[in-house]
């Protein structure tokens, strides 16, 4: 648990889930060693890159995406959490690579166009993909790598310009975006652990989704998740970066 909350990466000694993961105590930290080297990149070439040299690479990380997903015998692009294994560190590095790119090229060339009703048309946008079922089975998985390579390259990136152009109106609408930009994050990286806990209660207690108390039991860890992220954020993680950015930015 300390290394884990060092995000230290771990091999498989200390793996004690047998997932093969990095962060076997939280999974999805798993993201965060991956953002360190990007970070890490950007503050020493990347930021100074011409807007051509970045469309270059862009083009490069979305032709290594797409060969991957279409030689991948799955069809996706999952993956990435293991440091002992050279596939999951290769896709680790493709998931990374266009997404955090192609952000750093819309910021550059991207020109902001006012979108009415942003929030919502995003909201529905997102629901509809993510909604989406997983295309072609065993059988033609090239039509899930189709999907899954459309979506992040072409659709994430007009969300992204949708969103960005919108105006939230209002001080209660100001209220709520500001909300769930905040706790998204904690979400995120705090849920799994809860998310465990109640994989084990239904696997040991073999309880099923027939039975009520599995949807009562799994709507407590929705709930439960939100309040311990929001929690964790408000007494932890801005108190934190408050004093960070002080002592920091004061020198």
């Amino acid at each position: 648990m300390f290394i884990g909350m060092t995000v230290i990466p771990v091999g498989k000694g200390l793996d004690i889930r047998g997932w093969n993961e990095m962060h076997p105590l939280n999974g999805p930290a798993w993201s965060l060693f991956f953002e360190y080297i990007a970070n890490i990149a950007y503050a020493l070439f990347l930021r100074k890159v011409s807007k051509i040299v970045l469309g270059i690479l862009v083009f490069i990380a979305a032709g290594i995406t797409i060969h991957y997903a279409f030689t991948n015998p799955h069809g996706d692009i999952i993956g990435g959490w293991s440091i002992d294994d050279a596939t999951q560190m290769r896709i680790g590095f493709t998931r990374l690579s266009f997404p955090f790119l192609m952000g750093i090229l819309l910021a550059r060339v991207g020109k902001l166009k006012y979108t009415k009703n942003a929030f919502l048309t995003t909201s529905i946008l997102l629901i509809i993909l993510f909604a989406f079922p997983r295309l072609g089975g065993n059988t033609a998985p090239w039509k899930n790598a189709f999907y899954e390579c459309f979506t992040l390259m072409i659709m994430f990136p007009i969300v992204i310009l949708l969103g960005a152009g919108g105006k939230v109106v209002g001080e209660k609408a100001n209220q709520f975006c500001k909300f769930l930009g905040d706790i998204s994050y904690p979400i995120y990286i705090t849920h799994f652990p809860l998310v465990y806990v109640y994989m084990a209660w239904v696997t040991n207690g073999k309880h099923t989704l027939d039975e009520p108390i599995s949807w009562i039991m799994g709507f407590a860890t929705v709930i439960i998740s939100i309040i311990m992220a929001y929690v964790f954020m408000r007494f932890y993680d801005i108190p934190v970066r408050k004093w960070l950015a002080k002592k920091i930015i004061s020198k």
